[in-house]
């Protein structure tokens, strides 16, 4: 499992996908930086830049480049093939390939988030926030990855996700919350830190419980779906 997790990791960091990583994080701290330079209430600010920004586009939209990157491109472009061939069981090609996905994401957004809760003027809202992410982090990394073995195009179905499901059904339409991973990222940084920038709509108990769930089932769910791959890189 090492091996797979270390080969995972040199390609998604070889690749130029790991570029596109990098600008929003920096746009996310720039922002933050700029706010409090000019002194700008974090009361101003705050809920644009640490929800609006931090935790509804560069939490979620890190996890599906790096979700689709640790396994999609394999089954695009047929090498796979050679993975499937190894004496591994499913569940650790998968398990490897998820760990790296959510351990990627998880740094990669929890450093930004907690600069700028720190920036926002308090410690306790970035500790918050890298907590929150990190559970996001994992939960997004295990729908993702699933997205990347479901479709031929998960980076789409991925946005359709995070645009249609998460950021317009999810601010309309109420039952659609506690399906939402960004609604439990909210919740817990809320519960952990509470704060007028955070507005939580769903339960600490359901935002962990949901997640959970959403952890589980993805990756249970993925595993499944490469066991029906052949050789070949095909369903049967």
């Amino acid at each position: 499992m090492s091996t797979v997790a270390f080969i995972t990791a040199r390609g998604l960091f070889g690749r130029r996908r790991a570029l596109l990583l990098l600008p929003l994080p920096l746009l996310l701290i720039g922002l933050a930086a700029i706010c409090r330079a000019y002194g700008v209430s974090p009361d101003m600010w705050g809920q644009a830049v640490i929800v609006g920004l931090g935790l509804v586009v560069v939490l979620p939209v890190v996890a599906l480049i790096v979700g689709t990157g640790v396994l999609g491109s394999e089954v695009d472009d047929g090498t796979i093939v050679h993975i499937l061939t190894k004496p591994l069981p499913r569940y650790e090609i998968i398990l490897a390939k998820y760990g790296v996905a959510a351990l990627v994401t998880a740094v990669v957004a929890a450093v930004p988030l907690f600069i700028t809760g720190v920036l926002a003027g308090s410690v306790k809202l970035g500790a918050a926030l890298v907590v929150a992410s990190v559970v996001g982090a994992f939960a997004y990394s295990a729908l993702f990855l699933l997205f990347s073995l479901l479709s031929r195009r998960p980076v789409l179905v991925g946005l359709v996700y995070i645009l249609v499901w998460e950021g317009l059904l999810g601010n309309f339409v109420s039952g659609t919350k506690n399906l939402a991973v960004g609604q439990y990222v909210i919740t817990i940084a809320d519960k952990i830190a509470p704060t007028a920038i955070l507005e939580s709509t769903i339960g600490m108990t359901t935002a962990i419980v949901m997640s959970a769930l959403f952890i589980v089932l993805g990756t249970l769910a993925a595993v499944n779906r490469l066991s029906s791959f052949s050789v070949a890189g095909e369903t049967s």
